[in-house]
């Protein structure tokens, strides 16, 4: 198969692609060592056309790509769409629109949770996909038939996984709860990286207001340097480094030299210097504007039980609507329901899920609904 590889070729097949109203995409790319993912890829197909495009091809120009993306009337369907749209948005600027993401969908038409895309594929259409490929560089020319062939397999299949996902999701009246989740895959926050919340990245291992400000500090400051660099954060400094730093907090480059995570040497250069300025920064914060630690929650007494009630609650739904539980409620969702009630501002209680699920969830806590084991099975019982 021969590749797209330049912009009046690109520009004809996004004009035939876009005269159709869905057209299937999916990228290949590396980022092992970068901080940006490098964009090797792009594969696209249309209910009558399909094809893969070469964006290293010397000259070409990607704007007929990004216009597609752009264009409201046809819609742009994915598997696990969130990387493949943060390569639009770096490069082109934009979010596509509209999106639909059949891992989304597959978890809302009962095909369980996070499904692969090959799982899915055997499931609906019975193909095996050869997966001997998966594992390419992508970014070496040329590349073989046998890679190219797998890789357009991620967009043809894909269509027939589309047209049924679409079908069963009309049939049963759910084409909006996918529509709820795509809202948040086509939100420009999404995408945003924010230096000044990379602590949040992080586990919590600091127990003083003073180790938390010089964690973000350093945080933050390992954010730009990635991008800067556009290397992986890892290679600017380990996560066990930001830890030990903001335990330790050295003054100087002797107090650096000392920390066991620190590379030999780091403490000379010029990203020690940084970094010992950091912390003394972080360390001159007045007391009254350090940050406050992440409150642990204090679990009221029987609240693990109700939890644990709430998940057969959640269990049953899950079996009787054939759907997955992950998106309908998380165990986070169920221990703020358990505690806070009709108070707690989690997604459960929000839109379908609340039909679903969430207003049971709250007569189940109140006393209003009952759990009973009868005929061999769980069953719930309005009192």
């Amino acid at each position: 198969m021969d590749m797209i590889t330049t912009t009046e070729a690109l520009a004809a097949f996004c004009a035939r692609l876009a005269s159709h109203d869905y057209v299937t995409v999916d990228t290949e790319f590396l980022r092992e060592t970068t901080y940006w993912p490098e964009l090797c890829l792009i594969q696209m197909a249309g209910p009558e056309d399909e094809g893969i495009v070469d964006p290293q091809a010397d000259g070409i120009d990607l704007k007929p790509f990004f216009d597609l993306m752009a264009d409201a009337s046809v819609t742009k369907v994915f598997h696990a769409a969130r990387q493949d749209i943060e390569i639009v948005v770096k490069l082109g600027d934009l979010v596509p629109h509209p999106i639909f993401d059949t891992q989304v969908a597959a978890m809302v038409c009962g095909f369980g949770e996070s499904i692969s895309y090959d799982q899915l594929v055997s499931r609906i259409t019975g193909a095996s996909i050869d997966k001997s490929s998966r594992f390419t560089d992508w970014s070496r020319r040329p590349l073989s038939d046998k890679q190219l062939d797998y890789a357009l397999a991620d967009v043809t299949h894909l269509r027939d996984v589309y047209l049924e996902l679409v079908t069963r999701l009309e049939t049963e009246n759910r084409r909006h709860w996918v529509n709820d989740e795509m809202a948040v895959l086509e939100s420009r926050a999404t995408y945003e990286i924010k230096p000044e919340d990379a602590w949040k990245r992080l586990k919590m291992r600091v127990k003083k207001p003073i180790e938390l400000c010089v964690l973000q500090h350093v945080a933050a400051w390992r954010e730009r340097e990635a991008k800067s660099r556009n290397v992986p954060r890892g290679r600017v400094i380990k996560d066990d480094a930001i830890y030990e730093i903001a335990q330790q907090q050295p003054k100087d480059s002797e107090a650096l030299s000392r920390l066991r995570t620190i590379p030999r040497g780091f403490e000379r250069s010029a990203q020690g210097a940084k970094l010992i300025e950091l912390v003394n920064t972080a360390l001159q914060t007045p007391k009254d504007d350090l940050p406050r630690l992440p409150r642990q929650r204090q679990t009221p007494e029987g609240a693990q039980a109700a939890v644990e009630l709430l998940r057969v609650l959640l269990k049953l739904t899950v079996e009787k609507e054939n759907v997955a539980a992950k998106i309908i409620a998380t165990s986070d969702d169920l221990e703020s329901i358990a505690i806070d009630g009709d108070a707690a501002d989690v997604a459960a209680l929000k839109g379908w899920r609340k039909e679903l699920f969430g207003d049971q969830a709250l007569k189940l806590i109140r006393g209003e609904v009952a759990l009973r084991f009868a005929d061999k099975k769980v069953e719930a019982l309005e009192l």
